[in-house]
């Protein structure tokens, strides 16, 4: 079980965090003109990817400082500084897609974004939902392909959608038609001449054998994508991440790949497998994003998983994907050191 949750936007998330350090939503990338984050965020990240001054994190940085929690205010901007993923939320990706590309182009910059809308998603699960239709999928998808029009943006496909099939959670009545809406989205979005396409293919804690995603990778069109990603979301630490990405890719044609590191500085909680995907203690930041690896079949590392929002309703979090500036901190106390 490990789940790739969703940014929720609302006003009334923002107005929260204004309110409290415990328990508020992060507002994912639709923004308010109040409350920009540190001016220099896009500066503090050497590397290609877009640093979102206004991250959720950006902005409790800021709240902090007023507040005088200046040590706290600083250790988090271990996450504010750092490239994260964009996640659109709701029915329109334009507005969030419009605003982390032309960021992006200000900074000189690559925009990382997540498409996660697939029907069926996350099985009925912490983040259920998804397009109500292969014809609601496939429009979604045009939209959110156009709105990035020509710029640079590196997209990750469907996390868990792959992983889902192979595991048996998402029934085999669906497996078809995912198949082609994934394939579909994958010859859509290589359409737009800046866009690197990494297809979701889940972690080496999950589908232990790496060749049970194989057809199943195949058969969503995994040759037409840039690569697949890996540990999305989750804890996996690098070099067992890595391994896993060699076997998989010797399977798939030596296709390239990302993985997530956002959390994954101390590796998976150890004892709680069933749970240790949701929001799990005593984890912290992995390896910072960057585009240069020095390893030829891994083209990013990525933080995908934006640090600080929460898995969902369990160990004291808020729902899933809503900010949580606690469990932040925590993972950037507990941050990997070079």
């Amino acid at each position: 079980m490990h789940r790739l949750l969703r940014t929720l936007t609302s006003l009334a998330a923002l107005t929260a965090l204004g309110l409290t350090a415990g328990c508020s939503s992060d507002s994912g990338t639709e923004r308010t003109a109040a409350g920009r984050g540190p001016a220099s965020a896009s500066a503090a990240a050497p590397g290609a990817f877009w640093v979102d001054p206004d991250s959720a994190a950006a902005r409790q940085v800021e709240q902090w400082e007023r507040q005088g929690r200046t040590k706290d205010a600083a250790v988090l901007r271990r996450i504010s500084e750092q490239p994260l993923a964009v996640w659109p939320a709701g029915d329109d990706p334009t507005p969030d897609i419009k605003e982390a590309t032309q960021g992006a182009a200000k900074d000189g910059r690559t925009a990382v974004l997540v498409a996660y809308n697939i029907p069926h998603r996350d099985c009925g699960q912490h983040s259920a939902g998804g397009a109500g239709s292969s014809e609601q999928y496939r429009d979604w998808l045009n939209t959110f392909a156009d709105a990035i029009g020509d710029a640079p943006a590196l997209v990750v496909l469907e996390p868990d959608a792959i992983p889902h099939i192979a595991d048996g959670c998402t029934p085999a009545a669906y497996h078809d038609e995912r198949y082609q809406l994934l394939s579909e989205a994958i010859q859509r979005l290589k359409r737009q001449p800046g866009v690197k396409v990494y297809l979701d293919a889940g972690n080496p804690g999950w589908i232990n054998d790496a060749h049970k995603l194989t057809e199943p990778l195949r058969r969503a069109g995994v040759a037409q994508a840039d690569g697949f990603s890996l540990n999305v979301s989750n804890f996996q630490s690098d070099e067992t991440t890595k391994r896993y990405g060699r076997t998989l890719s010797a399977t798939v044609d030596g296709k390239h790949f990302v993985m997530d590191t956002s959390r994954n500085g101390r590796g998976p909680l150890v004892g709680d497998r069933q749970d240790a995907w949701c929001n799990p203690p005593g984890r912290g930041l992995g390896t910072p994003p960057t585009d240069h690896t020095g390893e030829p079949l891994l083209d990013a590392v990525l933080w995908i998983k934006r640090p600080g929002d929460s898995d969902g309703p369990c160990r004291g979090g808020p729902a899933a994907g809503q900010w949580w500036p606690d469990y932040a901190l925590g993972l950037a106390r507990n941050a990997k050191r070079a």
